[in-house]
């Protein structure tokens, strides 16, 4: 089992991360919001352990983007934040578990293995419209049972569009979602995936089913 832990703090990210190796978890540690971020969209982790306030980008912000795309991911808090109004605007925020420092370690890896006992629904790793079948743990992606190869980032891209068929995207939304972080206001990057996207979802009679819709964004379209 991979865990990613998000903690600025040394002392305890080091701390965290002695103990999981020891539970023979394999751990990974990222030291600020945006790094950890981008670990937790784009790397293959069984759960994250994230701290509230984090250097380049709040936790909370990253915990928001890691349930716009990966929903099933099991995520345990881990902040300083310990009142009431914190633990719910964790757990409303999409968390699956918020504990407070200072904490018992034996009590934190009681509630990761919790986590990691629970099996994920089927419906949670695989997405489908449009005739595209995306699993999320093989990363594969099938449109009209022919395999397509996708790159990470076309992948991840793909993903997000399945989880939200026929609605309008915006490009910040886009961006948000699957690069992460706020990239320069004149950046094209979303419209250069969505060309990659679109040539590699064509198949002889059948075009790529994201509409480009003007003045808002795109918008993966399940009708025919």
């Amino acid at each position: 089992m991979r865990i990613l832990v998000i903690e600025d703090e040394t002392a305890i990210a080091d701390f965290v991360q002695r103990g999981l190796q020891a539970e023979g978890y394999a751990v990974t540690v990222a030291g600020d919001g945006i790094e950890g971020e981008q670990r937790a969209l784009h790397d293959d982790v069984d759960l994250v352990v994230l701290d509230v306030m984090l250097p380049g980008r709040d936790g909370l912000a990253v915990l928001g983007s890691i349930r716009r795309v990966k929903p099933e991911l099991p995520v345990v808090m881990l902040s300083a934040r310990a009142t009431v109004d914190d633990r719910v605007a964790g757990l409303d925020g999409g968390a699956t578990d918020y504990v407070t420092k200072p904490f018992s370690f034996d009590e934190l890896a009681a509630r990761v293995r919790a986590h990691l006992r629970r099996p994920r629904q089927r419906d949670a790793t695989t997405l489908s419209a449009a005739g595209i079948e995306l699993d999320l743990l093989g990363r594969t992606v099938r449109r009209d049972g022919v395999e397509l190869r996708l790159s990470a980032r076309e992948f991840d891209l793909l993903a997000y569009f399945l989880r939200h068929p026929d609605q309008a995207l915006s490009r910040q939304q886009i961006l948000s979602a699957v690069w992460g972080y706020d990239f320069d206001p004149g950046t094209n990057v979303v419209e250069v995936y969505i060309r990659y996207l679109r040539r590699k979802l064509e198949l002889p009679g059948r075009p790529a089913p994201i509409d480009t819709l003007r003045s808002v964004g795109y918008r993966l379209t399940t009708r025919p």
